[in-house]
């Protein structure tokens, strides 16, 4: 028989558990801080969730293009991670070991390790605290300490994380305002945008100029700013409005890194395990990354956040950086459940295939609603950017974003039950993040929900 605290405490949580939306809300209005972002774009309590769906406590259904940013990459409860948790829980292996290595902790090691080039041969691993922006943290003090210099090298329109370091590497300046000093010595470099060429050249030229830009900032003895421990980058920006890099600018960013021993690290927290079209985003590119930066995906929905690191580069002596829950062996376990099943399902090729089926259909949007200025991105990491094309379009064919109307789509896209958010610059890119095992059918009413919204969100704003 339960204690008579543990039937009370279940009995309010039951209680509790007859609030509509409204009231949970509300709570949680009183429970937490204003940083609380999420509930204030999309309005829900969430009672249950499977695969691509989410029911919330009123009953309503909706398909999940956001996926936890990215980190649901089976989907919400896949009988895999579910089977896999219930089975460690009984085993009576132990939850957390700080750094002390586990069969489930070394088995899930070698998988992983075995999906970096060259299966790993070369690499190590770094097991840092739970979220990306620990791991970020981790990759910029060892390429510090690796290469005896400070400076970073980051780009425009980068996400990294909101901790002093990540943050200072983060091209948003919103979130930088008023918490200074952060990390000195970050650089910003122009990113390459297929849409908004921050050079205003556009196409391949522009490419080709931000390539030769990078190469004679690092090259040129008067540049003003000396060689970097390390360049960040990811290769496909996510907060940044699934942007991705163009393939023949990052492997010239890897070949002027290499030339002069600058850590090249690839932050693949949202990008990496499959949601690209490949397992990691940097293949695209055909680059070997120094320092791969993991989290999201790679723990099956509970937080793990690892580095990749050349083995020549590891000159962390030990306990030289730390952390709690680096040893938290129930996220290794769903995360190697994760692992084997994108390898066995082929999930990264299936991504590709949804995804481009996606991007075509909402280029064929894009003709009929000329609000949609460009569709972008790869596998099922994919953004739409949306501009006012009643306005003057810029030298490259750009038109002004639209922001209200971003705002709008993503309104409505709740009211039709399809949740997803915005991105890039003023939140002006619509983003799509579904899980992995998404169908073809559910692509189809992803499709069609969107639509409808994207009706009602220009009868909204545009009357």
């Amino acid at each position: 028989m339960p204690s008579p605290a543990l039937a009370s405490r279940a009995s309010t949580e039951r209680a509790v558990a007859t609030f509509d939306n409204a009231a949970y809300l509300s709570r949680q209005g009183r429970f937490e801080s204003n940083v609380r972002s999420y509930p204030r774009k999309l309005p829900l309590a969430i009672a249950e969730a499977q695969g691509v769906w989410v029911t919330d406590v009123d009953g309503r259904r909706f398909l999940d293009c956001l996926a936890g940013a990215g980190t649901l990459a089976l989907g919400h409860n896949p009988p895999v991670i579910v089977e896999t948790l219930k089975a460690f829980l009984a085993s009576g292996a132990p939850m957390h070991t700080l750094d002390l290595t586990t069969p489930t902790k070394d088995a899930f090691s070698e998988t992983l390790l075995g999906l970096l080039p060259g299966r790993g041969e070369d690499y190590c691993l770094q097991f840092c605290g739970p979220s990306g922006a620990d791991a970020v943290e981790a990759a910029l003090k060892l390429a510090k300490l690796a290469t005896g210099r400070s400076n970073v090298i980051a780009f425009s329109g980068g996400f990294h994380g909101m901790t002093h370091g990540a943050l200072a590497a983060t091209g948003n300046t919103g979130p930088k305002a008023g918490v200074g000093p952060l990390m000195p010595g970050v650089q910003f470099m122009p990113y390459p945008h297929a849409y908004r060429c921050p050079l205003g050249i556009g196409g391949e030229a522009g490419e080709r100029a931000l390539a030769h830009f990078f190469s004679q900032f690092i090259e040129d003895v008067e540049s003003g700013v000396c060689l970097p421990a390390a360049v960040i980058v990811e290769a496909l920006q996510g907060e940044g409005g699934a942007n991705p890099a163009p393939p023949a600018w990052l492997r010239s960013v890897r070949e002027v890194t290499a030339r002069h021993g600058i850590v090249l690290i690839l932050d693949e927290v949202q990008a990496g395990f499959g949601r690209t079209g490949r397992m990691f985003a940097y293949e695209h590119a055909g680059i070997e990354p120094d320092i791969v930066v993991m989290s999201k995906a790679v723990g099956g929905g509970l937080p793990l956040a690892v580095l990749g690191i050349r083995r020549g580069l590891d000159a962390w002596q030990p306990g030289a950086h730390s952390g709690t829950f680096r040893g938290n062996q129930m996220a290794m376990a769903s995360g190697l459940a994760t692992l084997r099943v994108l390898q066995e399902d082929g999930l990264a090729e299936h991504a590709r295939q949804r995804g481009d089926w996606l991007q075509q259909q909402l280029r064929l949007l894009a003709q009929r609603y000329p609000a949609l200025g460009q569709v972008r991105g790869r596998g099922l990491m994919l953004g739409v950017e949306i501009v006012d094309e009643r306005q003057r379009a810029d030298a490259t064919g750009a038109y002004p974003m639209d922001v209200p109307l971003a705002a709008a789509i993503q309104r409505q896209c709740f009211e039709q039950g399809l949740l997803l958010e915005r991105g890039g610059r003023h939140g002006s890119v619509v983003r799509l993040l579904p899980p992995l095992i998404i169908d073809p059918a559910q692509c189809a009413e992803v499709v069609a929900r969107f639509e409808r919204a994207l009706r009602a969100a220009l009868g909204e704003t545009r009357g």
